[in-house]
């Protein structure tokens, strides 16, 4: 048996685009470590490229925007699978198709969406399958390593993160009435996606962030990956309403000497 326990467990893994994403990387791991991995994606253009990389594993369309779609998400899979013992959540939307803006110009409908996409998904998931969860099963959503860095080119997003990264508490709370199913992050630090790509100036941003750990060199994806399998397995009973800061000691390292050096004496 493997060590995580994850042999034969149901596990919903949402927000696959490609190979480079989070959910991807998840989803291969707990297929390795035995799961039975069902898929969730976007659009039906998305599941068609999805499944050329997961098969035989099933991929269920489902656009979080919409309530009715997250109804018969649940009904799909609790047909196949009455009884699921996870759920990845790794959605998450800022529309940065204007490139950037002050975040005191942010547009009320951009700010919403991006809060109902990034944060309220986790809830109303959450919700449609609360009597299809295992009354020990284990919910992960993918966060970001500070909601306290005001990142110029990262925007309202971060504030979305901020809501998501409270709402786990309060879900763990609630939940708990009826069940002992647990609410995770895991809060990462900058990763080299295709998502990650459309904000503007990331890559810049990236190299930096890579500077600062104590490693110097930047997080991988597989590293969050196995973090969240790990919170997704039952190994990780006792860790509940948490965020497992992954980050490679970036938030400890602003002051590196070789870094304040470059930057007081570019020359």
């Amino acid at each position: 048996m493997s060590f995580l326990d994850l042999e034969g467990k149901n596990i919903l893994v949402t927000g696959v685009a490609n190979k480079k994403s989070v959910a991807f990387y998840i989803g291969k791991i707990l297929k390795e470590e035995g799961a039975n991995v069902i898929y969730s994606v976007r659009t039906a253009e998305r599941k068609a490229s999805v499944e050329k990389l997961v098969a035989p594993s099933p991929v269920y369309v489902c656009d979080v925007q919409h309530q009715d779609q997250i109804d018969q998400l649940a009904k799909d899979v609790s047909s196949q699978h009455p009884v699921l013992h996870g759920l990845l959540h790794s959605i998450a939307f800022a529309n940065y198709s204007e490139g950037f803006k002050p975040f005191h110009e942010t547009s009320r409908a951009d700010f919403l969406q991006s809060v109902d996409i990034s944060c309220f998904s986790l809830m109303a998931l959450a919700n449609a399958f609360k009597n299809h969860f295992d009354p020990q099963a284990s919910v992960v959503t993918i966060a970001i390593s500070t909601t306290r860095m005001a990142a110029e080119n990262y925007g309202y997003m971060g504030p979305a993160k901020a809501a998501l990264d409270s709402s786990l508490c309060f879900l763990a709370k609630s939940f708990s009435s009826f069940s002992r199913i647990r609410f995770n992050s895991v809060n990462a630090g900058l990763l080299k996606t295709a998502s990650s790509a459309g904000i503007p100036g990331y890559i810049d941003s990236y190299l930096h962030a890579e500077q600062l750990t104590l490693r110097k060199e930047a997080l991988k994806t597989e590293e969050v990956a196995h973090t969240a399998t790990y919170l997704l397995s039952p190994r990780s009973s006792g860790i509940n309403a948490q965020g497992i800061v992954l980050d490679a000691g970036m938030s400890v390292n602003y002051f590196d000497k070789d870094l304040v050096r470059r930057a007081m004496r570019p020359d």
